[in-house]
């Protein structure tokens, strides 16, 4: 008989964060008084901005049922409601303020899509949307996220390993580095056209990973959660999941993934970086600038003020899979 000991990073569905706490983290950090990345964005909408996507006429974006292998330890558990999730998230691109994206994202169109994977590598590809759910078989996986804010939740992604799609180019010698690129289209995302609403931020939107780092298998590129495609405001079509860095890491909405030689420069870095780093790996006994990182405040299906404070875990816990990769590291240098 074969005896599964699980890891201390797995995790069973009844930690899964409900999802109707997923999307409503804005409201919390404001009672919290955490306000991180979002202290450096205005609240303002323009009256155009108002008037073009607030209206009862919105469409609404459809997601498709993923044909996907399911979490083993989790499949005889209940899942969380899925409605809520699609209520607040954190993508600057569709508004700064956590409600903003599922309500200007929903005309987002991601048919046709093209991502190209090139640079220091033998065999460049572009694949296209179809591509995205059928080059490689889907799986489940249930993923603390930590934000930089000191909040915390529990999701089920649905994806395929990143290193799985890093060998299919196969990189060359000089690729250390892996940089992603988000979508840059203005007429779908109204946060880069309008500089108010988009926080700020010089677009496209940009991060990385040293090269191991990215063919760790714990790094996930998401095509769903929930058992469905990614709604838009969640990063549709595609998105990378790093779990065991802070959340402005998984980037969204990718069109190009880039093997370089050197270190890229990331957006949050560029914007502030004394407060955010390349590297971006939870570490309780690294504070940021204005707040302590040594716990977090769990999101969890007990409601958005239940008292859910707990010690954050180096690594967010996925210690044992990813602390190799930083042996001898000063972390609060490379932070």
């Amino acid at each position: 008989m074969l005896v599964k000991i699980p890891q201390r990073s797995q995790l069973t569905e009844s930690d899964i964060t409900d999802e109707s706490v997923y999307h409503d983290r804005r409201s919390l950090l404001k009672n919290m008084g955490f306000l991180g990345a979002g202290a450096l964005m205005t609240a303002a909408l323009s009256k155009n901005a108002q008037a073009g996507f607030f209206s009862d006429e919105t469409p609404v974006f459809k997601t498709k049922p993923l044909d996907y292998k399911q979490d083993i330890a989790n499949q005889d558990l209940i899942k969380t409601p899925e409605q809520k999730v699609i209520s607040h998230n954190n993508f600057y691109e569709f508004g700064s303020q956590k409600e903003q994206p599922a309500k200007l994202a929903q005309a987002f169109n991601v048919e046709p899509w093209k991502l190209t994977i090139s640079g220091e590598c033998d065999n460049p590809i572009t694949l296209d949307y179809d591509d995205l759910t059928k080059m490689f078989p889907l799986e489940e996986r249930i993923y603390r996220l930590r934000c930089v804010e000191a909040w915390s939740m529990v999701v089920p992604w649905i994806g395929f390993s990143l290193a799985d799609l890093i060998k299919k180019v196969s990189p060359n010698s000089r690729a250390k580095y892996v940089a992603f690129e988000t979508l840059y289209d203005p007429k779908q995302m109204p946060g880069q056209a309008n500089r108010r609403l988009g926080g700020g931020i010089k677009y496209p939107y940009v991060e990385g990973l040293r090269m191991d780092e990215a063919m760790n298998p714990l790094a996930l590129m998401s095509v769903g959660l929930y058992g469905k495609t990614l709604p838009p405001q969640n990063g549709a079509p595609i998105r990378l999941v790093v779990p065991w860095k802070y959340g402005f890491k998984s980037i969204k909405s990718i069109v190009a993934i880039k093997l370089l030689e050197h270190e890229p420069q990331t957006t949050w870095k560029k914007l502030a970086p004394r407060e955010y780093g390349f590297y971006a790996n939870v570490n309780p006994n690294h504070d940021h600038p204005r707040w302590s990182q040594a716990s977090e405040r769990r999101i969890t299906s007990g409601g958005l003020f239940a008292r859910n404070r707990i010690e954050t875990l180096p690594f967010n816990g996925y210690g044992e899979e990813v602390a190799h990769l930083y042996q001898g590291m000063n972390l609060s240098k490379h932070f």
